[in-house]
């Protein structure tokens, strides 16, 4: 999942939260480094990304892309389910998305010299873009894809998976709207166990 599905199954808990955000810069045992609660969501990341991983109905998503996109097929779906996260938010949270992501943003802010140092160099540019709010629009997820094309040398092709969301969108959404409740039961189960072993230490 991408950033705003990490963010979210995290619970109410500010460093969790963060912890789950900035994991991919995170390598390793370096986890152990960061406070208990950020280890938390450090760890619970990794669970998602694995359950993500090997679900029936990502896999049937990442299939629609394969042939033209190969193994970057995963990351262009993570992109594309938050769409539909930001699209369908109210339907998963009572707080309204710019106040959620809002609320993030400043909690970034609150807890700036935890952040890892690549977070620190992204957080102005996805502050000002305000990119949690703008996964909502298909003009987000297209600047988005086109972020990640640039940062695979244009050698992805990414940029032109913005065709295949409007191509397939009925598609993508109704596996999104399958997966994402296994997700959540899934994650909520993991954190509470993350919970009892990190962050009462």
């Amino acid at each position: 999942m991408n950033f705003l599905a990490h963010i979210y199954l995290s619970g109410d808990n500010d460093l969790i939260r963060i912890g789950n955000f900035m994991a991919d810069s995170i390598k390793g045992r370096k986890f152990q480094n960061y406070p208990s609660e950020m280890q938390v969501g450090i760890l619970l990341h990794r669970e998602i990304d694995t359950f993500t991983d090997v679900h029936p109905t990502v896999r049937n998503s990442t299939k629609r892309l394969h042939k033209k996109y190969g193994h970057y097929s995963g990351v262009i779906v993570d992109i594309l389910y938050d769409h539909f996260l930001a699209k369908n938010w109210n339907d998963y949270s009572n707080v309204p998305l710019d106040e959620f992501v809002e609320e993030f943003y400043d909690s970034l802010k609150d807890n700036y010299d935890l952040l890892t140092k690549r977070v620190k160099n992204l957080m102005p540019y996805m502050i000002e873009a305000n990119w949690l709010v703008s996964y909502a629009e298909i003009d987000g997820i297209k600047k988005v894809l086109q972020g990640m094309n640039r940062r695979t040398g244009l050698k992805s092709g990414m940029d032109m998976a913005v065709e295949d969301l409007r191509k397939f969108y009925i598609e993508f959404e109704d596996d999104f709207n399958q997966f994402f409740p296994d997700l959540i039961e899934f994650s909520n189960l993991k954190l509470s166990e993350l919970n009892k072993l990190y962050a009462t230490n």
